[in-house]
Formats: structure tokens, sequence, C-alpha cells
């Protein structure tokens, strides 16, 4: 005998109702079935909704009552053909008649009992399951109605009655011997020895499956529903949640009082007492095999999954007096159970001194006015504090047996809060090693629990969530790079890099699972119109472990939100040159955040493209070196355009060739100005640990007076042709000396200076050819020889390559 139950998704209309006859008749082909079903999709919470509406004296219940006996007489003409449909509609109209004169009744005397509405509740169940059973006797299987109020026993707490198993198995037992045929049974209700209707609470369907399974030894269970067994997490917070193939009973006990909602704790009773199998199977994917809950203890994985709970608050009693007083924790229980108040979960002191209490949010004034209440004396005397309430908090749980005797599994589980700056408020661990809880702040919970799942799960692999602002030149390499490189990260480097925010001047877009930059996604007017705060509110509402914010732009709109996106636990790498020059004070300022919020900012890109300028210079400072002077060429177009005019070619062509190349800005005075390479050069001294302000750099402009006004790039290059004799002389006259021209910047005893020099032949700086940067270091360590960096300084795939290497290293960051 197999017992198989179908939730109210199941059979929401006539096309899922399909799906269940045919699960239900290829099952008849090798296995005795009793099948349990719960009311119509919606109808249990549309007839309580109709109840109040009557006792609040709303007409509208009436059009509500007439609409949902139409929704039932539709069923029936789409399931039963014509000819055999009269005894079936009656028997609808007699329930609508019936549901008539009791919201009549209610409508009258405003008041709804938990008696009325465990009457009113019972009409759902009772409605579907007399309808399916005629309609499968109509395909030919012998099919036997069950009122489960004839045959299950509880007491008299409505809403919540307690089961008499030795009655009930009793009445059970004797049904099936006496009545054959597919018996089809009401879930979810049943009655006092008085003949009161009663309900069974929560998931109270299930419940009457393993009522069955219970009384009648079933060989398993089987419940049917709308996601394909228990998940690994919440699929609507985890996006990588996966099926659960095996639990113990004890473990999907631990997983339902958490959170889980696809099992709860009293449907599994009857079925541990009796150890039945019990099956959890998708309706609409019957060929996958869904979690098996069974007596067994898989090995393998240290955790099965991770459940939740919103809405905590934290109760905390606490007091000096209370060390002496003793039996505290007993008077706290007793006045918590006197007011019916449910604890989450508790966390104590070993002196009594403090107790934690987490409790849902809508109890907690309640608990602290029953905790102040019996310790009102203590209160008075000053032996106690008052009770302190803490909202805003939700619980996370990791739950498995295998925890037992296994060290590591709490040690894992703090190291992924901690990295991902989640504080934990109370902690809990029972003895049996089944279950470690925690509660945090209710804003981090999405993020807590991808980064727990992430450590159980897939602990091999690290995830990083980029949001990229900035779809230009660099921002499409660096796309390009990490679509490249995916499978190699993956394989090699245990490192997934996904982007799951795309921006640009005009339009923004997300995706929850990952952009696939195989075929990268184009920006365009499909997408939504891009408007920066909302970008960043969504990047922090989608709240994902390991993020990171990289800014391809230039924009000072987008280095102005840094602060923000720090204090928000997100990660920033940037080539975008404006935040570290600008004031001192900002300057610090988001070093500061980065270090007190735990997370990286990393701008390597920000002086010399792809070159190890920043990381090496922190590198000596941190080591106790001490910068004397700094040289440096950092400018790709500007050494690219006077190593070329050496060629012969006029200035202002050269210009144009490098802006073609894309070595310079859009519009070339912002190279040729000078002030992209005061910025680098002020970047660089404060990681020298230098007070600089950028207007203590002294910069000598290559953009001629009278090219400076220029309304557009055209008519700037017009005028610069005027002035290619002039830069013709400076070549010249240079030549003459033996010596090369150079756009480069220096810093020696707090000064810095930008601007074009003459330097001989031996000068490092004269082996520069094309957009190669060079950057002299002499420190107190190399003092004699200068630390020597070189490469190419400008271009979009080695400023891209310089971000990637700082997204890798966040992502190497996270294992520590």
């Amino acid at each position: 005998m197999k017992i198989i139950k179908f939730g109210g998704s199941s059979v929401a209309n006539p096309e899922n109702i399909q799906k269940v006859f045919a699960i239900l008749q290829s099952k008849l082909k090798q296995h005795e079935i009793a099948v349990v079903f719960s009311a119509f999709g919606g109808v249990t919470e549309t007839l309580l909704t109709i109840a109040r509406l009557a006792r609040e004296g709303d007409q509208a219940y009436w059009d509500m009552l007439q609409t949902l006996e139409e929704k039932h007489l539709d069923i029936v003409r789409q399931l039963i053909a014509v000819q055999n449909q009269s005894t079936v509609m009656t028997y609808v109209k007699v329930r609508f008649k019936e549901l008539e004169d009791l919201f009549h009744g209610i409508y009258l005397i405003k008041e709804n009992s938990a008696r009325t509405l465990d009457y009113v509740a019972s009409f759902g169940e009772r409605l579907s399951a007399f309808i399916l059973a005629e309609a499968m006797a109509g395909k030919g299987i012998k099919t036997q109605f069950v009122d489960a109020r004839d045959v299950i026993r509880t007491n008299d707490r409505f809403g919540q009655a307690r089961v008499d198993y030795e009655q009930t198995n009793q009445l059970i037992r004797e049904y099936f011997s006496k009545n054959p045929g597919v018996k089809i049974i009401t879930g979810f209700i049943a009655s006092t020895a008085k003949g009161e209707t009663t309900t069974l609470g929560r998931s109270g369907s299930d419940y009457t499956a393993a009522i069955f399974a219970g009384a009648l030894d079933a060989e398993d269970l089987e419940i049917w529903t709308d996601v394909s067994g228990v998940l690994t997490s919440d699929p609507k917070l985890v996006y990588t949640a996966f099926t659960i193939p095996q639990l113990s009973y004890n473990e999907a006990m631990e997983l339902s009082h958490f959170g889980a909602k696809v099992i709860f704790p009293a449907t599994m009773q009857p079925a541990m007492k009796k150890n039945i199998p019990i099956y959890i199977k998708n309706t609409f994917e019957p060929e996958n095999p869904g979690t098996l809950i069974n007596g067994d203890v898989s090995h393998g994985a240290l955790i099965k999954g991770i459940s939740s709970m919103s809405n905590i608050s934290i109760v905390t009693v606490q007091g000096a007096g209370l060390i002496e007083g003793g039996a505290t924790v007993s008077r706290v229980f007793k006045a918590l159970a006197d007011a019916k108040v449910n604890i989450v979960l508790i966390s104590q002191a070993s002196s009594e001194h403090s107790i934690c209490l987490a409790i849902k949010t809508q109890e907690s004034y309640l608990a602290k006015e029953a905790i102040e209440k019996e310790f009102f004396y203590e209160i008075k005397s000053g032996e106690m504090d008052q009770v302190s309430l803490l909202h805003g908090l939700a619980t996370v749980a990791v739950v498995g047996e295998n925890m037992k005797q296994n060290p590591g599994a709490s040690g894992r589980m703090f190291r992924a809060l901690g990295q991902n700056n989640i504080n934990v408020a109370a902690i809990a661990q029972g003895s049996s090693e089944l279950n470690i809880s925690a509660v945090i702040p209710q804003p981090d919970l999405q993020k807590a629990l991808n980064a727990l799942h992430e450590a159980f799960f897939l602990s091999e692999n690290k995830v990083l969530h980029v949001f990229l602002v900035g779809t230009g030149l660099i921002g499409k390499a660096l796309m390009k790079m990490i679509a490249h490189q995916q499978h190699k990260l993956l394989k090699d480097n245990e490192l997934d890099v996904q982007i799951h925010g795309l921006a640009n001047s005009r339009y923004m877009a997300f995706h929850e699972d990952g952009f696939d930059l195989k075929h990268p996604h184009e920006l365009s007017e499909s997408d939504q119109p891009m408007d920066l705060d909302k970008f960043i509110t969504q990047m922090e509402e989608m709240n994902f472990s390991n993020s990171v914010f990289v800014d391809c732009t230039a924009s000072q709109d987008v280095a102005d939100t840094y602060a923000r996106i720090l204090e928000a636990k997100v990660a920033i790498v940037t080539p975008n040159k404006k935040a570290n020059s600008s004031s001192m004070d900002n300057y610090r300022a988001l070093k500061r955040i980065a270090k007190r919020r735990g997370v990286k900012f990393l701008y390597e890109t920000n002086v010399a493209a792809g070159l190890p300028v920043i990381n090496t210079l922190q590198d000596l400072m941190l080591s106790g070196d001490k910068v004397i002077r700094i040289e440096a060429v950092l400018s790709g177009s500007m050494n690219f355009i006077f190593s070329e005019l050496e060629n012969g070619a006029p200035f202002s062509e050269v210009v144009k060739i490098a802006k073609d190349k894309g070595y310079t800005e859009p519009d070339p005075r912002d190279d040729l100005s000078g002030m992209d390479v005061a910025r680098k050069i002020l970047i660089l001294g404060r990681e020298a640990e230098q007070e600089l302000e950028f207007e203590d750099i002294t910069i000598q402009s290559m953009v001629p007076t009278d090219c400076q006004h220029a309304k557009t790039v055209d008519e700037f290059f017009d005028k610069l042709k005027g002035h290619d004799a002039d830069f013709a002389k400076l070549l010249a006259d240079a030549k003459a000396k033996g010596e090369k021209l150079r756009f480069m910047a220096t810093l020696e005893d707090g000064k810095a200076k930008v601007g074009l020099k003459s330097l001989s032949e031996s000068h490092p700086f004269s082996s520069l050819k094309g957009s190669d940067n060079m950057i002299l270091l002499t420190t107190d360590r190399y003092h004699d020889r200068p630390m020597i960096i070189r490469g190419p300084g400008a271009g979009a795939d080695v400023t891209a390559a310089g971000v990637f290497a700082d997204v890798i290293r966040i992502g190497n960051y996270t294992r520590e």
C-alpha cells in the first residue's frame, strides 16, 4: 500500500489535475494506493477570507462565494462527462447552500470562533476530494470517497487539533478492511468524539497522509507538490540551491523547524514511528526523483541543508542579581509558556548573568511583558535590568547529522559569515550536533545564506559576483577576458566570476544567474534607463556574498558613490582615478571605510594600466621602506606622441594618430593638458605617504593657449596645426643636445612637478617607445640603483587586464 498526497498547487486547475490523474494511473499499474487531496489551489484561503468579510459585515462576501461556487462547477464540467455530472453537481450545490447559510449566520452575529472557522475550512477538502473521486471513477477506476472526519479522531483544540492515534488507527484499519477500491481521502480535516469538525493545522493534508500511512503500515508515503523535493536552501534567496537526494528524519525535522516549507514536523511523526520512507516529488516533473526521507544517515556532505527564519527579535534577560538567584531559566520558560510564546533559539552564559532568547517579532512585546511580570520584584530592586528587545533580525541554521564528531562545521560556518562582514548576535548548538544556528541582521539574510551555501556546497569554488559600470573599450575588453578565462579559472583556480549587473551612460541591466559572457549582453533601449542610484540600490538588494563593483568609467559621479558602496560591504575595483585624486580627506575616508567594513578597494590601474606599481609601492611602505624620489613617465598616450614625433611627422598628425589608436581620451586635450599625469603622480605620492593635494602639483600643459577654448575636437586639431613648428623646434633643440623629449612627472621632498623635459640619451626614459610607461622608485633600500617598473601604460586591453587581475586578487583574498 502506497499513500499518495497531492497539494493545492497540484490540483489548482483542470490542466494540473490531468497531470495528477496520469501519475495515479501509472502508480495503479504496480501498486495498491490510497490518495489524499488538499483543497483546490487557493480555496481554503478564499473560504477564510469570505468568513472574515461576513464577520465584518462586508456584503462583498456574497460575490466571492458565488465566484467560488462557479469555480468548482466549472472544474466538474471540464473533468466529468455530461451524462455523469448530475450527482456531482448536486453535491457541490448542496455544499455551497450549506456555506451560504453558514456565512449568513456569521454575517448576522458578527462572530467567527475557532470551531466555526474549522467547519468553514473543511468544505475545501470535502469538495475537492469528492469531485476528484468521481472524475477518477469516470476513467474506469473504482474509487471510494473517504471523509476523514469519519476515521480521524482528535481533541477539541480547534485550528490545530491533537490526534488520538489509538482510536484513529483502529477506525482507519476497519474502514479499509470493509471498503474496496481506491480510497480518495479528504486532507486537513478530522473530528472530535462528539462529531465536531476540526482541522490538523499547518500542512494538515500532509499530516493526514502520514496518519493513514502509519495506521496502514504503508510501504511508503509520497507527497507531491510544486517543487522537486527539499532544496539545500530557499531558492528565492539562493539561486544555486539544489535538491537534496536524501535526508534522515532528524535532518528533515530540524530543517522544517527552522523554516524549510516543503515538509513539516507533524507530518513525519507517524511515518517515523513505523520507519516509513517519505518521498517529496514534483507533480510537474514526475520523472525527477525528488527527496527521500528515511531513517538512514548518508555519508558524504558535512551538512544537508541551510534554513532560515525572518522577522526575529532578541529578548535579553540580564542582571548581576540573577547569578545567585537560581532557577532563572525555569522561571523565564514558565513565563513564556504561560503566555503561549514560542522560543526559536536560546543562548545563555554559564553564569546565568544573561539569557538571550530569539523570538518571532510579533510575539516579542508579549514575551517582554510576561518576563517583566515574572521578575517584577527583581527589576524593582535593581537585581535585574529591564528586559531589552532587539529587532530586525533573522536566524540561519546549518543542518546535518554528519556534523556529529566531525570537527570544522562551526568553523566553516562562522568563517563564511565573518568573511562577508555579517555580524552574529547569538549562537546556539545542541549536544546532538545536528544543528548550528545563528541570529544575524535581517538585511544580511540573503548574503548569509549565499555565503553559507557556497562554503558548504560549493566550497571548492569561490564565486565572485561582479557589477560592472562602464561598458566602453575597457569594459568590453574585461568581459571578453572573463569569458575567455572563465573555464580555466574555474578548473585551475576554483574561482567562478559572474557578472550580474551591467551599465553604461544610458542603460543598465541585471541578471540574477549572471550574464552569458560567451554571448555578451548589448545594452539597449529594451533595458532599464541608467540611474546610478537605482543601479547601486539593486546591487545592494541582490545582496550577494563576495560582491565586486567594477568602475570602468572616468566619471566623477560614479567615484562619488564609492563611500556608499564600501559601506554596503561591496568591494571596489577601478581604473577611475577621480576618487583617489580628489581631496586628501576623501582619499583617507575611503581607506578607512574599506578597512572598517572589511572589504577591498583596489585601484592598481589608476596609474599605469596593468603595471604592478600601486601594489609594489604599498608593499615597500608596509615593509618599512621610505620613498625618496619618484620619477615617472605615466602617460602612454603622451609617450607615444613624443616618441613618434622623433620620426618626423608633424605634432598635430601624431596626436591624431594617437587618438585614432585609442591611446588618448576622445578629446586629446585631456591628455595634453597634463592633468591626467598630475592625478597619477598625486596618487603615487599619497601611496608613498606624502601629504599632497592636487593644488600642490606644478603642471606644464602641452595645449597651446588658443587651442584650449576650441569648441570641438575638429576645431582643436585645426588650430593645433598652427603650432606644429613650435613643437618641431622643441624637438630640434633636444636633438641638437643629443637629448630626447619626454613628458614626465617627478616627486621629491613633498613637491610634485609634471611637464616636458629634455633628457640625455643615457636616461632610462630615453629608451621608451610607443605607449610604454616607466616608473623609477628611489627609496632607502633602492638608493643607488632605483627600482624600475616598465611596460605598456595605455590601451584598453592592458588596462582591462589590470582590472581583471584585481578582481582575481579579491577572489584570492576571500579565501583567507
